[in-house]
């Protein structure tokens, strides 16, 4: 039985414990729903608990709020990680899913083009500045706009009419269901910004990749500004026969060795 850290925010369901016991894997490849932001170290883990156990793992990204619409729209799913608490909770109120449990941390930086110059202390300045354009993702759609215009919420206490102003220049450029389509496999944040269509753009402080991409700059926000996000799992209600590699899955994901990928990636530790 692998050993837990506090990161896990509570106790264990007893059906994530019970299944873990349990040595029996089902035969069809475990169904896995998870946020974009996920993409690099959710594609590591699956690869190494499929070779540990030998069940595959499909793996299904995309922005969580609409991966949410797909599964209350009947689509089969085993596992969700999602970019907030809020979706996977609302499954779990209308009973299609385990209470979820806070499995990784992350926090809203700016990427934003090195002509810009930005830093922690101008962040501000320069985003509200009119000449610089800004991108985001959707609110509602993907988590990743909420935080955004919760950002933006905060800026406003700083100084008075900045929300208004950074919530009307901003162009939600990823994660709709319409937004404008970057190539496949490509991380549309920096495919806009290498486009010249925005200076910066409001997401989180992972990335996809473990090294750092010398293109762009990536700032922390200072600390009347900061914007933390708690990522949501759950396992749903099982499709049919054995459910233990999805509650298995949902295990692995909460180890030590699971939390340092995800750390590599730039989530919190």
């Amino acid at each position: 039985m692998p050993r837990f850290s506090l990161f896990t925010y509570g106790v264990l369901p007893l059906a994530l414990l019970a299944a873990a016991s349990n040595p029996a894997l089902a035969q069809d490849p475990l169904k896995v729903f998870a946020a974009g932001s996920l993409t690099g170290p959710l594609t590591v883990l699956a690869k190494q608990f499929e070779a540990d156990t030998g069940a595959p793992v499909e793996l299904v990204f995309g922005p969580s709020g609409l991966l949410l619409e797909r599964i209350e729209q009947g689509e089969p799913v085993d596992v969700f990680a999602s970019a907030n608490m809020a979706h996977p909770r609302q499954l779990a109120r209308e009973g299609k899913a385990t209470p979820p449990l806070v499995f990784a941390r992350n926090r809203v930086c700016v990427l934003a083009r090195p002509e810009l110059q930005l830093n922690t202390e101008n962040l501000l300045a320069k985003l509200l500045d009119p000449a610089v354009n800004i991108g985001t993702s959707t609110p509602k759609a993907d988590p990743g706009g909420d935080y955004a215009w919760i950002l933006f919420a905060k800026a406003g206490k700083v100084q008075p009419g900045a929300s208004e102003l950074l919530e009307g220049k901003a162009q939600q450029l990823v994660g709709g269901k319409n937004s404008p389509p970057a190539p496949a496999g490509q991380d549309a944040a920096k495919y806009f910004l290498e486009r010249k269509q925005v200076d910066a753009f409001i997401g989180y402080c992972s990335s996809r990749q473990t090294t750092h991409d010398a293109r762009f700059t990536k700032v922390e926000l200072p600390a009347e500004l900061a914007v933390s996000a708690d990522f949501g799992l759950t396992v749903l209600n099982p499709r049919s026969g054995s459910h233990d590699t999805a509650y298995r899955f949902a295990l692995f994901l909460l180890t030590p060795e699971a939390r340092q990928t995800l750390v590599d990636y730039g989530f919190s530790k």
